[in-house]
């Protein structure tokens, strides 16, 4: 089973443009706020109607716009998790519950159910505003497994939980849809979401998508400044070629050995936090530290570099506090990295 989607959608000031396929498993939508990640799941679920493309659901049209079908929300098999959940607040638990079997005859039965599976049974009589977030949230998931959906747009589930709730609730979610057997969609901008609870992941930018790519793939060699970014990298350069494998980080002064081709279409560098180390070693950057920053388990360092303002921190090297202690607070530091961990970007 698979969801496909090649829509675009123009307004006045933003143009939606994606394109993906998601089978079976969680694919990710990874952005970050304003790119059209909702806008795209409301399009599936046949809230707002696309000014072209397609949506195909298992083989079934759910929208074409040169064939004209356009099938209604509630004709589409599709279930839709709101960021607020969106649960009716004059009804109990049962009752919403209730709400989203559509079968008649068997209402109070799949209701039972499902207050089970989810765990809601001792709350079954209370009302949506008596109860906390993370039983909201299994109220509406179970809502909405309720109408046996063939596919589910989860509409960044977690982003009204806090600390500790919102960790236990994306692991029973991520739990609840092993046995699911549709695709599933995920949208967030949380990078640590995508990387645990997604198979695919496909990266918006400014309302267009980028390829989907394998998650695991998508956070180890990023290939777009997007990507990159999304992916939680700290330390970005404007580039470009210097040779067949060199490239020069125009920000940070330096020209670098990649280790392999560069691109003729390279704009960008990018090293993450956790790959410098001291010199000696490949790719030196002489630094001047501008700031130390004591975070909870590790050290982190803001440094200038050749290229950068007199003053400005323009790269940011993270480390185990020990290693930082033992270098003794050097006002400058040369760091190294190795030619595989720099990224090379569109």
């Amino acid at each position: 089973m698979a969801l496909e989607v090649q829509i675009e959608k123009k307004f006045e000031k933003f143009h939606l443009q994606v394109s993906f396929t998601s089978s079976d498993g969680i694919t990710g939508l990874l952005g970050a706020s304003g790119c059209g990640k909702s806008m795209t799941l409301k399009c599936v679920a046949g809230l707002i109607t696309p000014d072209a493309g397609r949506i195909v659901l298992d083989g079934r049209t759910l929208y074409d716009s040169a064939q004209k079908i356009d099938l209604p929300p509630q004709q589409r098999q599709v279930g839709y998790l709101f960021q607020n959940y969106a649960l009716f607040p004059n009804m109990t638990v049962t009752e919403n519950i209730r709400a989203g079997v559509r079968d008649r005859t068997r209402r109070q039965a799949a209701a039972d159910e499902l207050l089970e599976r989810f765990r809601l049974t001792d709350i079954a009589g209370k009302y949506p505003r008596q109860i906390s977030g993370g039983q909201q949230q299994r109220t509406a998931l179970a809502r909405l497994f309720a109408s046996r959906p063939a596919c589910l747009l989860l509409d960044e589930p977690f982003s009204a939980l806090d600390g500790y709730l919102r960790w236990e609730m994306e692991l029973e979610l991520g739990e609840l849809l092993k046995d699911f057997s549709g695709p599933s969609v995920l949208v967030t901008h949380d990078r640590g979401e995508v990387y645990r609870l997604c198979q695919n992941a496909c990266v918006l930018s400014r309302g267009r998508s980028e390829p989907l790519r394998p998650v695991r793939d998508l956070f180890q060699s990023p290939d777009t400044l997007s990507a990159c970014l999304l992916s939680g990298c700290k330390n970005i350069s404007r580039a470009r070629p210097a040779g067949r494998q060199r490239v020069e980080a125009l920000d940070w002064g330096v020209i670098l050995d990649a280790g392999r081709p560069v691109p003729d279409d390279l704009a960008y560098v990018g090293i993450r936090a956790h790959f410098l180390a001291p010199h000696p070693g490949p790719n030196p950057i002489p630094c001047r530290v501008e700031r130390v920053v004591e975070d909870v388990f590790s050290t982190v360092v803001m440094l200038s570099t050749p290229g950068g303002y007199e003053g400005s921190a323009r790269l940011r090297w993270e480390l185990e506090k020990d290693a930082w202690a033992a270098l003794g607070g050097p006002e400058a530091v040369t760091l190294s990295v190795s030619p595989g961990d720099i990224m090379l970007l569109k």
